[in-house]
């Protein structure tokens, strides 16, 4: 008997929306189907629905108002939400009251009003939501967690965690609607959720307490002052100092960049190029965030946005030994048609230290593809699940790993601006922790047998 196909609909159709789209009408078309599309620029809209109907996938194309017709008409079984942060709890919360499951981006959402609201309507209606936390899926990252959950260090007493994003993907979130707030959280919220959700994950914890210093010191008017540039313009297509800036972005030099924003800005006023200098700009680059967990562990992080290279190192620090991993991703400009993050291999490394034992280097897990080889794996778990193995690590993360790691950044901005510590509870008091893989069981920091089993290996050795 033929299986039917699980119908999708997708609302969004910005560059994030990209892959996704081209997964469920692509490599997973024998068992998925697209079958609806929605968004607020009908220039936009128009392009999609012609380069489906150029993969043999004919679409029926709606407007954001009609968002309500296109569930009626199309009859999904799943929602796959890519619109502006700010707007995905709406569409998650209506999606799940209309009778579908959603699939979201990342971040859930942006503030704890929005994150209530899904948690409420995913407990009432009883539908599924999946947080597209790709960054777990890497097969460097998994490899981590696989360390971790051997107790090859024990257990983890802290975290160091610092997240460079370069001159290029860095400075992209100061062009974009991504560079105000009210649209993404800033950083905090936009892009460390990815991070957030990694340690909560890494460590099957959740945070408790947070405290967190943040500003903006690079990508402000004083900085195009002393780059010399004397009068940047609004946005960077048609600026009079273009020849002169390092950040000129040539939305009209780009196939992809044109066809998605320049081609179609007539239809609602998006500008995808705006000045990273603008005074405008209310988001911060440079954040510094101390983190509690319900583990007993602790977490110094930091993310800065306008560093020479991209990539993150972390460290874990347990009661047997210590783990420091270095990686570091390839440059690129979200939309400007390369891989984005891909992992740069000669520049990604391990390294194990145990007490007592001399260091070693592990052999890193292959990956490729975006985002450090993630997007291939997730996508296949999310759209092909019953062909996948069985995920011992539980990579899958639904409303509740949403809103675990969203607090941690709505927390720390909250932290901004009042310069004191933030309990979670005090956001968020009644959030069931994510289904978490165990970790081991609390032990001694070395025992008697495990040293003498160290002095007979290093007898050995001598």
């Amino acid at each position: 008997m033929r299986q039917m196909k699980k119908r999708f609909v997708q609302v969004g159709l910005g560059v994030r929306s990209e892959m996704y789209w081209q997964a469920v009408a692509g490599d997973f078309a024998d068992h998925c189907e697209l079958v609806g599309i929605c968004d607020n620029n009908a220039g936009r809209l128009a392009m999609r629905k012609q380069q489906l109907a150029d993969l043999a996938t004919p679409v029926s194309a709606y407007a954001a108002e009609d968002f309500d017709r296109m569930i009626a008409e199309c009859r999904p079984d799943t929602v796959i939400v890519t619109t502006r942060d700010c707007n995905h709890h709406h569409y998650i919360c209506r999606a799940m009251e209309l009778g579908c499951d959603a699939i979201t981006e990342k971040p859930m959402t942006t503030d704890v009003d929005k994150c209530r609201e899904i948690l409420r309507t995913q407990q009432t209606t009883g539908k599924v939501c999946t947080v597209t936390f790709n960054y777990r899926y890497a097969p460097p990252r998994t490899q981590l967690k696989e360390m971790l959950m051997s107790g090859l260090i024990g257990n983890i007493v802290s975290v160091d965690f610092h997240w460079m994003l370069n001159t290029s993907h860095g400075a992209d979130y100061f062009r974009r609607w991504h560079r105000n707030k009210e649209n993404s959280g800033g950083l905090m919220v936009h892009k460390a959720t990815h991070h957030f959700d990694l340690v909560n994950w890494w460590l099957s914890s959740v945070p408790e307490t947070v405290f967190a210093v943040g500003k903006r010191n690079f990508y402000r008017p004083e900085t195009a002052a002393q780059l010399g540039l004397e009068n940047p313009g609004e946005r960077c297509h048609a600026c009079p100092e273009s020849t002169k800036c390092p950040f000129f972005l040539d939305l009209a030099g780009n196939e992809g960049l044109r066809a998605t924003y320049l081609d179609h800005e007539a239809h609602d006023g998006y500008f995808r190029d705006r000045c990273v200098f603008s005074p405008e700009i209310d988001i911060d680059d440079t954040m510094n965030v101390v983190v509690n967990y319900r583990s007993g562990a602790t977490m110094s992080y930091s993310l800065n946005a306008f560093m020479p290279w991209e990539g993150f190192t972390v460290t874990f620090n347990g009661s047997r030994g210590r783990i420091e991993h270095l990686c570091q991703e390839s440059i690129y400009i979200n939309g400007d048609g390369q891989v984005p993050g891909e992992l740069v291999r000669e520049g990604t490394r391990t390294k194990v230290f145990p007490h007592f034992l001399p260091a070693y280097e592990v052999d890193i897990w292959e990956a490729q593809g975006g985002h450090g080889g993630a997007d291939p794996v997730m996508l296949k778990y999310i759209l092909d699940p019953s062909n996948q193995p069985e995920d011992k690590y539980l990579r899958a993360a639904d409303q509740c790993a949403g809103a675990w790691s969203i607090i941690t950044g709505i927390a720390a901005n909250q932290s901004f601006k009042t310069s004191s510590p933030v309990q979670i509870a005090d956001l968020l008091p009644d959030v069931a922790e994510p289904n978490y893989p165990p970790m081991p069981a609390p032990f001694e920091l070395i025992s008697a047998a495990d040293l003498a089993a160290i002095a007979t290996e290093r007898s050995t050795r001598a």
